[in-house]
């Protein structure tokens, strides 16, 4: 599908309170030392009490709006990736139009997990080259404190919350969307979940309910045996080597996973974008935050194809590959 997208902003915003690694320390039985060996990350940014992932949403659209000047009452779709919805109904999108008051726009939630960003942007440019839409408003966003059991140092010490805004336009020039890839493992999904109403995943007996519950060791098998094969399948399918690729933003969930997928890619971590080490794992929101820190620090340039691929939770991966 020939793309007619292109992208004209991008906003992001984290929670003003920080949880460290010394502060996990008074929780669980841990160290700063042995966090920062085992994953990288520094820091991560929680939501306060009344903080949810909708307003975590509009403060990154607002920064949006703010650097980029982008109006928004045009925008005729909003779509929404989270894994921690403020409520099951409604969802994160319709509150978003509430906020901003857009008067004509479609509104849609995307559950993919840590893979769900790279879903939203497909879906946007999906709705934009068959001529659905001219211009959609798409947002991760991810309260993911909320889901989390701090007497887990499994969990606790990885994830963080965040959201990211990109504004999608319709072009009549050369679009920014150049391939996609996306694969999926469903007979892992006992592997990460946070349960809802079911007691069961598959065959497996859910074994806490509403915390995020991880097989650390299976999941980083998965994403090692299958992500670079995905990889390179969406490099196939595009017609480019990786010698092409300007930046690559792989989920941001643990550095030294990065760094593992980097080493068996043959492919330099120093062109590597992430947002791990300052805000700890962001699910599907760690992707789009880590293009935000490159953005203010000049690190991207117009022309620039970026590959962008997420892994988590379903068991999903999957990628995109866009010229800036």
């Amino acid at each position: 599908m020939k793309s007619e997208t292109k992208i004209t902003g991008v906003g992001g915003y984290v929670p003003k309170d920080i949880l460290t690694n010394y502060d996990l320390q008074k929780l669980v039985d841990t160290s700063d030392e042995w966090i920062i060996r085992r994953t990288g990350i520094i820091k991560r940014h929680i939501s306060s009490e009344t903080e949810n992932a909708s307003n975590l949403a509009i403060k990154a659209v607002e920064n949006l709006i703010e650097v980029y000047g982008a109006d928004l009452s045009d925008v005729d779709m909003i779509v929404v990736s989270t894994t921690s919805p403020d409520h099951i109904v409604p969802n994160v999108a319709s509150l978003i139009q509430g906020h901003f008051g857009i008067r004509k726009t479609g509104v849609m939630d995307i559950n993919v997990a840590c893979t769900g960003y790279v879903y939203a942007l497909s879906v946007a440019n999906a709705f934009i080259t068959i001529g659905q839409n001219k211009k959609i408003l798409v947002v991760a966003t991810e309260a993911i404190s909320k889901l989390i059991d701090y007497t887990d140092r499994n969990t606790c010490i990885l994830f963080g919350d965040g959201a990211s805004a990109f504004l999608l336009e319709k072009t009549d020039g050369k679009g920014a969307f150049i391939a996609t890839n996306f694969e999926t493992n469903g007979s892992g999904a006992d592997s990460i979940y946070c349960s809802n109403h079911s007691k069961n995943i598959g065959e497996s007996s859910v074994i806490k309910e509403h915390h995020i519950v991880q097989n650390g060791a299976e999941v980083y098998r998965y994403v090692m045996k299958n992500v670079v094969d995905g990889i390179k399948t969406l490099l196939e399918t595009s017609q480019l080597s990786l010698s092409d690729i300007k930046w690559f933003v792989p989920h941001s969930a643990n550095l030294r996973l990065i760094e593992g997928i980097c080493k068996r890619l043959e492919y330099p971590i120093e062109k590597t974008l992430v947002s791990v080490t300052e805000f700890g794992n962001t699910s599907s929101a760690s992707i789009p935050l880590a293009i935000w820190l490159a953005l203010k620090e000049s690190k991207i340039a117009t022309g620039d194809k970026i590959l962008l691929y997420g892994f988590g939770g379903g068991l999903t991966h999957g990628g995109i590959i866009i010229e800036w």
